[in-house]
């Protein structure tokens, strides 16, 4: 009688196991960074003056690849945990520093094509990186407001549309 009610359990635990599986929702096998220091801190201002004097380390067509991509990367998970805050104007600046950084990503890997370079391996990590940025624009996307409407105490109040902003980022990184 013990055994059977062991057998019984087995064979129950086994089923949840195997058949009831989760959806995976991660679609690329692009790691994201963690976020860093956020805006408002103190070290945010010194790790801002870092970020200016790094970019001339970066050099070279593969250097600027590697540089915009992680800014990239750094300003969108800085958006995502900003907005997760309901923090919707600095998240939206972020999102916007992040599409800056994007946009130049592509420019210098077709740079070190014309010069003659094996752009393969990062053209894939490229493509990677994208895919990983429109899932996480695509959940950010469900669950902020449309609209936002950011009233200061001294000055005049700013509408950010947030939803528009996202769909362009989407779209800057060939999501529909």
């Amino acid at each position: 009688m013990k055994n059977e009610k062991f057998i019984y359990l087995f064979i129950l635990v086994f089923f949840f196991l195997v058949f009831l599986k989760t959806p995976i929702f991660a679609q690329s096998t692009y790691v994201l960074p963690y976020p860093s220091s956020m805006p408002g801190s103190f070290s945010y201002k010194i790790h801002l003056i870092y970020e200016n004097i790094s970019k001339y380390w970066y050099f070279g067509d593969f250097g600027q690849f590697a540089y915009n991509l992680k800014m990239a990367d750094k300003y969108l998970v800085e958006a995502k945990t900003l907005f997760e805050y309901k923090q919707y104007l600095l998240g939206y600046k972020a999102l916007k520093k992040s599409d800056q950084y994007y946009v130049n990503v592509l420019p210098s890997l077709l740079i070190a094509e014309k010069n003659g370079k094996n752009i393969l391996q990062k053209k894939v990590m490229f493509d990677e990186a994208s895919q990983k940025h429109i899932e996480v624009l695509m959940l950010m996307r469900s669950s902020i407001p449309s609209i936002f409407t950011w009233e200061p105490e001294k000055s005049a109040s700013t509408i950010l549309n947030l939803k528009e902003a996202l769909d362009m980022s989407i779209r800057l990184r060939g999501g529909k």
